[in-house]
């Protein structure tokens, strides 16, 4: 059963498109991540799920009911921003309460779902503080915590960890991720952050230019991007690139100069014809080096152009066919510029993109 159901959606601004003709169906229960840089159009079809911006064309239900043109509050939703938008002027409890006291909840249910939400998000201690006497991390729990007591089925959180520091992102990443496991509720995130989505989500949506690109699982999305675009997009860093040509065969060969990659472990989603201009692409973390190469179905030398210290491990830059080609080697090894190295990989973990369509081949 899905829980949101989102038909032909469209938005324009007079003569600019901005959403264009979205179908996006979320199941019941399901943690979804709107994934895509800046101007996507991420938070825009966020904002039109919540009933914050008017569709041009399109349809929106919620729980099989249609919702298109109804007003925010009576959308059975509740949302999480990025600016906490906390009142200053009132305690947490406040903060916790105005909503439903507005909508008149009898007192005693207030008190009941703001200390269960107080319970959960471990903001029993700060009930009676102001917004200006917490943390940022504090005051990200108060704005879901505001969402929470609405006891709603559906959560949407709009980048919502933003504003805070690497190490508190983390923590809360983890109890956004228990709370969903907790609660059942379905839930539509928005990041411009890989690492928060793959950890996140049952599903992404990666978007580009208002259009959805890819919505897979993260693994899926990984393993086997289906363009040029999700697969540079997912992986830090990210994956080499290589222009060259696929010639059939068996197996199919990869050429790019004078580099020669038999083809024998992918798997094809469609077999190239005769020469086919391609990008050959492999993922930094699927490089071997050393004794490992050496076993690899590919492999070749390569020199040291510049590297990365990065504690684990190191990130190495060097070339393969006069193109950029960038690698991980355990921290541990001691490297320097000029060194010439043995490296490896196996051609299964490898994709493959048409040159022109930039579709995976």
């Amino acid at each position: 059963m899905n829980s949101i159901e989102i038909r032909d959606l469209a938005l324009r601004f007079g003569q600019t498109t901005v959403l264009n003709n979205l179908d996006l169906d979320i199941g019941e229960g399901e943690f979804l991540v709107l994934l895509g840089s800046s101007g996507c159009g991420k938070s825009t079809l966020l904002n039109c799920i919540a009933g914050l911006l008017d569709i041009s064309e399109g349809q929106i239900f919620i729980n099989n009911k249609n919702v298109t043109w109804e007003e925010p509050k009576d959308r059975g939703i509740g949302m999480v921003f990025q600016s906490y938008a906390l009142y200053p002027q009132m305690t947490v409890y406040g903060n916790l309460a105005f909503g439903l006291k507005n909508a008149g909840i009898p007192k005693e249910e207030i008190e009941k779902r703001i200390a269960k939400a107080a319970d959960m998000l471990q903001i029993e201690p700060f009930l009676q503080r102001k917004p200006a006497a917490l943390s940022g991390g504090q005051r990200q729990r108060v704005a879901i915590g505001r969402a929470l007591v609405r006891d709603v089925d559906v959560f949407l959180f709009d980048e919502p960890l933003s504003n805070l520091d690497a190490k508190l992102r983390t923590e809360l990443r983890v109890e956004i991720k228990q709370l969903h496991q907790r609660l059942g509720n379905t839930m539509i995130y928005v990041t411009h952050d890989q690492i928060e989505a793959m950890t996140l989500a049952d599903r992404i949506a990666i978007m580009k230019g208002g259009k959805i690109q890819q919505l897979d699982t993260p693994a899926n999305i990984y393993n086997r991007p289906q363009n040029k675009y999700v697969a540079g997009f997912i992986g830090s860093p990210s994956m080499n690139f290589i222009k060259g040509t696929v010639s059939e065969g068996k197996p199919p060969v990869f050429r790019s100069g004078e580099v020669e990659i038999p083809l024998s472990g992918y798997e094809f989603a469609s077999q190239p014809i005769g020469e086919t201009p391609v990008w050959f692409g492999i993922r930094p973390e699927h490089v071997v080096h050393g004794d490992a190469a050496a076993d690899a179905p590919f492999k070749t030398t390569v020199k040291v152009d510049v590297f990365e210290p990065m504690g684990s491990d190191t990130q190495v830059w060097s070339k393969i066919a006069d193109q950029t080609f960038r690698f991980r080697i355990d921290g541990r090894v001691q490297i320097a510029n000029g060194d010439v190295i043995e490296v490896g990989f196996d051609p299964h973990c490898a994709s493959l993109f048409n040159l022109e369509s930039e579709l995976r081949l």
